[in-house]
């Protein structure tokens, strides 16, 4: 019975990351990240308040 395990197997710890030196060119372009990320959620906020950009179709005139 050495084969069967009850309940839920465990998962495998994953090993610690090591803390690694950032330079300036890494601090950089994670800054330059979080610039863009927070103008987008900017731009998207500002968005979501319109209605449909393209509405789309055939418009119909009144006419028979």
């Amino acid at each position: 019975m050495s084969g069967r395990q009850g309940g839920k197997a465990k998962p495998l710890k994953a090993p610690k990351k090591e803390k690694k030196d950032l330079d300036e060119d890494d601090l950089a372009f994670k800054e330059k990240q979080k610039k863009e990320a927070a103008e987008l959620k900017a731009m998207q906020e500002k968005a979501k308040g319109k209605g449909p950009l393209a509405t789309g179709g055939i418009k119909k005139s009144g006419k028979k």
